[in-house]
């Protein structure tokens, strides 16, 4: 049971991060409204002017358990995932690779950043008006969300992306997979910082050595 729970994690997380298997044809995209256009405009210049920021997260997964940990950001390319006890899942972006080690496992899976979702917030020039269909943008009661999909068709998992208003914030995100299963991460108070650790975002198969990176 416990090795099911962690595979189950694993999956999960792969959701999230990999394309997904095709979904049904999408329905034409309605033309965004200029209001619509202004804030997707806000939401790429405020993804653009983040550097180095870290944060703790919440993720609910799709049968409603509940994980969290701390998010690091290093823009452009680089993430780190990494999740508090009991799990012991780590997930990082280091600029051209997302790379997934659950240590419970010992199993270690290697996504070129480019195909996962993650790419929308890592990019260098962040246009969410280039290479990505956006859907929707619907206001909140405290901001607004904005749900996209990969126009190229090489990332098929969608993603909508929560963020406040006055001032905008990204505070979280949360993607559909082709079966219709949601992940979602909520996002803490984000706190920029100069002084990232740059090995923080280097994770190598750590096979044949035995215990967490």
């Amino acid at each position: 049971m416990h090795s099911r729970r962690s595979a189950l994690t694993v999956m999960i997380m792969a959701s999230v991060l990999v394309a997904a298997p095709a979904l049904a044809a999408d329905a034409p995209t309605a033309p965004l409204s200029p209001a619509d256009q202004a804030l997707v405009q806000q939401a790429a210049g405020y993804i653009q002017a983040l550097k180095g920021v870290q944060g703790k997260f919440t993720q609910t997964d799709a049968k409603g358990q509940v994980s969290t940990g701390t998010f690091y950001m290093l823009r452009p390319g680089k993430a780190r995932f990494q999740y508090d006890p009991p799990a012991q899942l780590l997930v990082v972006a280091d600029g051209y690779n997302v790379s997934v080690y659950d240590s419970r496992l010992k199993s270690f899976d290697q996504y070129p950043l480019g195909q996962t979702p993650l790419v929308l917030l890592l990019a260098k020039n962040v246009r969410l008006d280039q290479g990505v269909v956006i859907t929707a943008v619907d206001k909140s009661k405290d901001g607004f969300v904005i749900a996209a999909r990969d126009g190229r068709k090489q990332a098929q998992g969608r993603i909508s992306m929560s963020f406040t208003d006055h001032p905008v914030a990204l505070n979280g995100w949360s993607v559909i997979d082709a079966q219709g299963q949601r992940t979602e991460v909520k996002l803490g108070a984000l706190t920029e910082t100069a002084t990232l650790d740059p090995n923080l975002f280097v994770l190598r198969d750590p096979k044949p050595h035995i215990g967490r990176p």
